[in-house]
């Protein structure tokens, strides 16, 4: 357990962090999940629709650096392939 003042607050900061985070990619899985769903379902139409939310939410993630920026492009690329593939 920290001791110093600045430690402490830094640790507070740290766990404020990491709960937003786990927030943003939590978010992002649930909305993956989905997406995968529909797509097993051959629900094309409306994984199109939500595909335009999870590039918004992958690259907010990326800009905030929460996620690489070159993870998040290999996630769309990889999620785009697959409603391609549906289609």
């Amino acid at each position: 357990m920290p001791r110093r003042r600045t430690s402490l607050k830094s640790n507070r900061k740290s766990i404020k962090r990491k709960a937003h985070n786990l927030k943003i990619t939590q978010a992002l899985k649930r909305a993956i999940k989905k997406f995968n769903a529909l797509i097993a379902d051959k629900k094309a139409a409306e994984a199109a629709t939500l595909i335009q939310s999870i590039y918004s939410q992958l690259d907010k993630a990326a800009k905030k650096q929460i996620l690489h920026q070159q993870t998040a492009n290999r996630k769309k690329s990889r999620l785009t392939l697959l409603l391609r593939k549906s289609a």
